[in-house]
């Protein structure tokens, strides 16, 4: 498809991960005009570049998403629109790879407790046999893309064994065993931590359910830094209140953000974060090389870059 780009929109909603103004700044430097928009500008614009979906984005020839999911975009809308939609799989592995890192050695060496303790101002040191080291244990890493991958090649430095569970169970480099997804329980039953790094699709709706938290073992942690909607989360809450888990980190709900009368936010080694696994000061650069990549294709004639309708 070809058309000729002359307007380019930053839209507001960006603002939630970065400023729209850093990015619109940072492409200056395109072929066309770059500025932030709201909601009724988007029909005067060729191209934009959005963390949310709004209808009149139908209107235009070209969607960019600052994230890599885009579950939330109506993709047999913009097919039927002829209106191109890309995303920004690729920028998130080292980022989320730390993120699930920090989450795991706060679990390991009860940081999360510390800072708890420190908030209350008390002087609590933990159990002797508490604290633990990450050389030696093992996670399970559900989604084995960009993200699976970031995880696998932090968490493989710190001593851990990685393991990945996929569509197939074909070899995937970074992973030391990988397993198809109809053998998921047999998977997760001896991995120290189960992370979550899938996009939500119908085939992961509700995938991590009560049979595999039954599957998991008692000692284990969830980390969930994919979407939501993939972890069941009443059934979560009830594996964590009956202790068939160790304990999560969560970075994505079901709902968000997160209400205030959830029971997540009262158990212990639970840590929640407001989706913000990917935040990185360079978020809106490597987001603009993305777009300047594919602006360079468009000039070319050639593929868009991550192209998913």
């Amino acid at each position: 498809m070809e058309f000729e780009l002359e307007r380019v929109g930053v839209h507001e909603s960006v603002d939630t991960v970065f400023p729209a103004t850093e990015l619109s700044a940072y492409l200056s430097v395109l072929p066309a005009d770059v500025d932030v928009i709201g909601d009724d500008d988007i029909a005067a614009r060729d191209a934009v570049i959005t963390l949310d979906h709004r209808d009149a984005f139908l209107e235009v020839e070209w969607v960019h998403s600052i994230q890599s999911g885009v579950d939330r975009f109506p993709f047999d809308e913009f097919d039927a629109n002829d209106v191109i939609l890309t995303n920004s799989a690729g920028i998130h592995g080292r980022t989320v790879g730390e993120t699930v890192a920090g989450y795991l050695l706060a679990f390991s060496r009860r940081l999360h407790e510390y800072v708890t303790n420190g908030t209350d101002r008390r002087w609590e040191k933990p159990g002797w046999d508490d604290a633990f080291t990450l050389p030696g244990t093992s996670a399970c890493v559900l989604g084995t893309g960009t993200l699976g991958g970031g995880v696998a090649d932090v968490l493989g430095a710190l001593g851990v064994r990685v393991t990945g569970v996929r569509r197939s169970a074909d070899p995937v480099p970074g992973f030391e065993e990988v397993f198809a997804t109809e053998d998921l329980l047999e998977a997760v039953a001896d991995a120290d931590f189960v992370v979550v790094t899938l996009p939500l699709t119908n085939e992961t709706d509700g995938l991590v359910d009560a049979d595999v938290f039954d599957a998991m073992d008692a000692e284990a942690y969830l980390v969930n830094v994919g979407r939501g909607q993939v972890v069941d989360q009443d059934a979560l809450v009830d594996a964590l209140e009956t202790g068939s888990i160790a304990g999560a980190a969560l970075d994505v709900f079901e709902t968000e953000p997160l209400s205030p009368e959830s029971p997540l936010w009262e158990i212990d080694d639970v840590i929640v974060t407001p989706h913000c696994a990917a935040f990185t000061e360079d978020y809106f650069r490597d987001v603009g090389d993305l777009v300047r990549e594919n602006v360079d294709r468009l000039e070319a004639g050639e593929a868009f870059h991550n192209r998913v309708v």
